[in-house]
């Protein structure tokens, strides 16, 4: 039924483009000479190139100009005037124009059109993909979840007594299935908020108090792997307040993210210091580490997802805490970047805006 319907089509068209020859042709032959209508020819051949493709639009040129031609000795009796010739040539030149620029064009909107099917198409794998992902991710809690209740009920002897050696295995298993539990979390929170964007429940927060508590919950995984923790209040000697108006869970979570990460490429015996700067506009936070620094080629990847560097660091990342760091403080309205540091090392800061509120003294 299509089939006939399309053909059925094609003959209009075919109809309607001979209808406006025929036209263009009585026009020129019962006219003189010097009249030119051959530029009306234009027509015919664009809807041709619109509706049955390159080779029709060529036959289409060919006839018009063959016919604009003709009508210098046809009908025959009227003087050849090299006037008369010269606005024929004219009009066959824009006939060739026409002809060639309606295909280029065609040409290009039919490869714009393949572009843009394939850009469609490819959107869609990767909307795919991310749902796949999402959902594996939200799927997999369930038994990271069971798996850490049940090691809890071993530890607390609900299945008989246990002896020190299989409570260190057991912490050991508790611990790693925390480690898979967060990094779950972290990819789940990363496709939730690039897909519906990141929910923040905003209040002053002190983030001073905020480094305090993450060097604190810090602390043991730092003597872990022989490296301190510093908080240090810039150029001051003194605890100062940084005002920020924030989410503290999501920007404990940029902490956490920064300082493990500055672990991780720290060498055993050195420390991690966390500088806390206020500013008049910003409130900024250094975490530095003095481990073999970044590579130059690394530096406009480091935040992207999944990204990983190459270094000698300790434990190897997801590619994602960087990642979440900056839609975390991008949704704060703040910057993050990093730097090398001098003579070895490397310098993760970010800025948030100042909120205008001081804890009094």
């Amino acid at each position: 039924m299509r089939t006939n319907f399309s053909s059925l089509s094609q003959v209009k068209i075919r109809l309607q483009i001979i209808s406006l020859f025929a036209i263009v042709l009585t026009l020129e032959f019962l006219t003189p000479t010097d009249y030119v209508f051959g530029y009306l020819y234009t027509g015919p051949i664009l809807l041709t190139n619109a509706r049955l493709g390159r080779m029709a639009t060529l036959i289409a040129t060919v006839l018009a100009v063959f016919f604009t031609l003709l009508n210098i000795w046809v009908p025959a009796g009227e003087p050849v005037r090299a006037a008369t010739i010269a606005s024929r040539l004219i009009a066959v030149l824009s006939l060739v124009v026409t002809g060639g620029l309606s295909d280029r064009i065609r040409r290009n909107e039919e490869a714009i059109s393949r572009q843009q099917t394939q850009i469609q198409a490819q959107a869609q794998l990767a909307r795919l993909r991310e749902d796949f992902a999402s959902t594996l991710t939200h799927d997999l809690k369930t038994p990271l979840l069971g798996a850490i209740e049940t090691i809890n009920a071993f530890e607390q002897a609900q299945f008989g007594p246990i002896s020190a050696t299989q409570a260190t295995v057991l912490a050991t298993m508790k611990r790693s299935h925390h480690t898979s539990l967060q990094l779950v979390e972290t990819l789940l929170d990363v496709y939730r908020n690039d897909a519906e964007g990141l929910i923040l429940q905003m209040a002053p927060l002190d983030l001073t108090t905020l480094a305090a508590e993450v060097a604190s919950n810090l602390a043991e995984l730092a003597a872990s792997r022989q490296v301190y923790i510093a908080v240090q209040q810039g150029q001051s000697e003194f605890r100062r307040s940084l005002w920020v108006h924030g989410d503290a869970f999501q920007l404990q979570r940029v902490l956490n993210n920064l300082v493990i990460n500055a672990i991780n490429h720290s060498p055993r015996g050195e420390r991690v210091e966390m500088v806390l700067e206020p500013q008049a506009a910003y409130q900024v936070v250094k975490i530095i580490d003095r481990g073999a620094g970044i590579k130059p080629d690394e530096f406009p990847y480091l935040f992207e997802r999944f990204f990983q560097g190459q270094s000698d660091r300790q434990a190897k990342g997801s590619g994602l805490g960087l990642y979440l760091s900056r839609q975390i403080v991008e949704a704060h309205n703040g910057t993050i970047w990093a730097e090398n540091r001098v003579p070895t090392g490397a310098i993760f800061s970010f800025k948030l805006p100042t909120y205008p509120y001081q804890a009094p003294a």
